[in-house]
């Protein structure tokens, strides 16, 4: 897929995020369910923006550490910071983050924010490769499971994966709960 293909699947899904949006509801009730198996172990998420789907009170409820993601440079793997409900700081791209004073942890599970999702597991991020860098990092180390949290208006047919695409292991949105089904051939 060219970048431009991406981009113009990227601007579709924003643009129905922005005009159908989603029950916030719904996404906090079906996240809530599957974070439940996970009480325990360390959950990071994401500070929401730009109508992004609404991670927080989910997270609030979670039975474990809580850290949220730093950029800390382009094109190079997400940080993530202890985050106990205080306050956050400014950081690139409008984005949020614990200050520098908190400690730094391994999410055992990442609430991946996202533009658009299939049914196979693929994503369409924002365009940095964030997500991609670090959930292959962490997944050289050690299991870690990412769920994409999304609105239901966000959803495409199909996404054409890269080889440097990393899959989500689970789909949240204000409809339901997905496991990925992978893509059929023929």
């Amino acid at each position: 897929m060219s970048a431009a293909e991406k981009s113009a699947l990227r601007r579709q899904a924003l643009a129905a995020r922005q005009q159908h949006g989603g029950d916030q509801a719904g996404i906090t009730r079906h996240l809530s369910a599957a974070l439940a198996p996970h009480a325990g172990k360390t959950l990071s998420g994401y500070w929401p923006m730009r109508g992004e789907a609404d991670p927080i009170p989910a997270m609030r409820a979670h039975r474990g550490p809580l850290c949220l993601p730093v950029v800390t440079g382009k094109a190079v793997p997400l940080v993530f910071r202890g985050w106990d409900g205080g306050p956050l700081e400014p950081g690139p791209f409008g984005t949020s983050h614990p200050p520098e004073s908190s400690p730094v942890r391994r999410p055992h599970i990442l609430i991946v924010p996202l533009a658009a999702f299939d049914r196979a597991g693929n994503r369409i991020g924002y365009g940095g490769g964030y997500y991609d860098r670090t959930l292959e990092l962490l997944r050289s180390e050690g299991p870690v499971i990412a769920i994409g949290l999304a609105f239901a208006s966000q959803e495409l047919p199909s996404i054409p994966a890269e080889t440097f695409d990393q899959p989500l292991d689970l789909m949240v949105t204000c409809r339901e709960i997905i496991q990925p089904k992978p893509a059929t051939t023929g």
